[in-house]
């Protein structure tokens, strides 16, 4: 049954959403690594969570995203169980992408790795979430060169990779998706202009355009020339006069042609076969770890390099919410991008940490270090997700502060539920705006306790305040919110739920 009156993807428990706490973000000093003043980040922790911990803060603002989601495979790996039933694994997707859209900036790009079993649900899923013309296209990966003869009927070599844009229209990098020009590319630029510029003859004439432009043209002997046209007709004839388009004549009469120049490189073609494959991935696992088996199907740090050099520059923030063995925050950091990497398993501490420690240090010599030069530098902070904010009383059926919690903890856990910025200053604990503040306080709130809180309030500011002890006659100023603690916290997330 269709929900909302369109034509979309629907499955069991679209629908049943999980509000998820954006919890707190606490850094293991322990394990962070480098330079202190990096902004890069390794987190451990479910990717659902931390994604909705990291919104307060980078909302709108990754430039790229690449994720290498569980396939669906139906095995079962050391690392991780990549055999979910299907309509979970869509649910499992859905939250995520629709945090990582949010995540994104107005010009910032989405590529998700994939294979044949999901790879069309994603799409329409995709489609739904990002907008179907924000859809670029499918890059086709060569993940294998030969074997496969034990397959039944089709040895399948490629995996797709589903490229969307935050905003196709206002892509403003678009020479960043050329590629470095081959000999095959050069040879056909044959012509130069008077300044250099190389190009080549192409007919004006189209067939199977999907809005072709109907066009007639007077010809040097008084004959006209009607075509369907890429270009308009005022375009044809001002190219008549300065010499980009030109009129010939030959055994079959007279038709048009246009000059094509070069770019500064070739259009990334959707088969990428150049980048590396499984094979080379396990050489670089091989080489860092010590076998080829110690993660399943790793990527190679050639092909998260290309995708990187499509969509971003240096210093732009990289995100990959299912880490892995840390390719993409290892090519990132070695190519100069800030980055933040989400990894649930055991492995953000055994391959995660390993690698990029290797990589800081100047000692990974594999995958593109040499490509790039890179010698070593930098760092990033190692965070675990912090617990959740409210838990069950032991002894009766009540939400109660989390013991764990210390004061600040619980001001800063408040100020995420609610969307605020956590910036402590004087009595307010944090701002939505200029003119919006809240106040987090363990004190009995009454009306000579409001009092004193808002004596800084300036006009048309408004005040929200946490209390856990709150007068239940109180009567509040207009610019003046009041909640309890923990009541009006539960209906705005599912506490103590670890979501999957």
């Amino acid at each position: 049954m269709q929900h909302s009156g369109k034509l979309e993807l629907t499955w069991v428990g679209k629908y049943k959403q999980h509000k998820i706490e954006p919890r707190l973000l606490v850094e293991d000093k322990t394990k962070s690594y480098g330079d202190p003043a990096s902004e890069n980040m390794l987190i451990h922790g479910d990717n659902l969570i931390a994604l909705r911990a990291l919104t307060d803060r980078f909302e709108g603002t990754i430039k790229c995203i690449f994720i290498d989601p569980p396939y669906n495979t139906g095995n079962a790996f050391d690392k991780y169980d990549d055999g979910l039933e299907h309509s979970i694994w869509l649910n499992m997707m859905y939250q995520r992408l629709q945090l990582l859209y949010s995540l994104l900036s107005y010009d910032g790009f989405l590529f998700v790795s994939l294979d044949e079993r999901e790879h069309a649900y994603a799409k329409v899923m995709m489609d739904e979430i990002f907008g179907r013309e924000n859809f670029i296209g499918d890059i086709i990966w060569q993940k294998r060169k030969g074997g496969g003869n034990d397959s039944r009927y089709i040895a399948l070599d490629h995996d797709y990779i589903l490229v969307y844009a935050k905003n196709v229209a206002k892509e403003i990098h678009p020479e960043q998706w050329l590629t470095l020009q081959s000999n095959l590319y050069l040879k056909r630029y044959k012509e130069t202009d008077n300044e250099g510029n190389r190009y080549y003859w192409d007919t004006v004439a189209r067939n199977g355009l999907q809005n072709p432009i109907p066009v007639t043209i007077t010809c040097p002997d008084g004959t006209q020339l009607s075509i369907n046209s890429q270009m308009s007709q005022q375009s044809i004839l001002d190219g008549l006069n300065d010499g980009n388009v030109r009129l010939t004549k030959g055994k079959n009469g007279w038709t048009l042609h246009h000059r094509v120049y070069m770019r500064g490189g070739q259009v990334q073609r959707s088969i990428l076969n150049d980048v590396g494959t499984n094979k080379d991935a396990a050489d670089e696992m091989s080489y860092l770890f010590g076998d080829k088996k110690s993660f399943p199907y790793p990527k190679p740090e050639s092909l998260i390099a290309r995708i990187l050099e499509l969509a971003t520059k240096e210093n732009d923030i990289v995100l990959d919410s299912f880490l892995g063995s840390g390719t993409t925050a290892a090519v990132a950091h070695k190519m100069r991008r800030r980055w933040i990497g989400i990894e649930l398993g055991d492995h953000a501490y055994t391959h995660c940490k390993v690698r990029l420690d290797r990589v800081i240090d100047g000692t990974d010599a594999g995958g593109i270090t040499s490509t790039v030069n890179w010698q070593g530098g930098g760092g990033y902070h190692f965070y675990e997700l912090g617990p959740s904010l409210l838990v069950r009383n032991k002894k009766i059926p009540i939400y109660q502060i989390n013991p764990e919690f210390t004061f600040e903890m619980l001001c800063e856990a408040i100020c995420k539920i609610e969307g605020f910025k956590y910036a402590p200053n004087g009595v307010f604990h944090g701002h939505s705006s200029e003119k919006r503040f809240i106040h987090i306080t363990k004190e009995f709130v009454n009306a000579a306790y409001i009092k004193s809180v808002t004596a800084t309030l300036g006009d048309g500011q408004s005040l929200l305040i946490y209390g856990t002890k709150i007068q239940s006659d109180l009567r509040l100023p207009d610019n003046v919110e009041v909640k309890k603690i923990p009541k009006d916290l539960l209906e705005k997330c599912e506490f103590e739920s670890e979501v999957r």
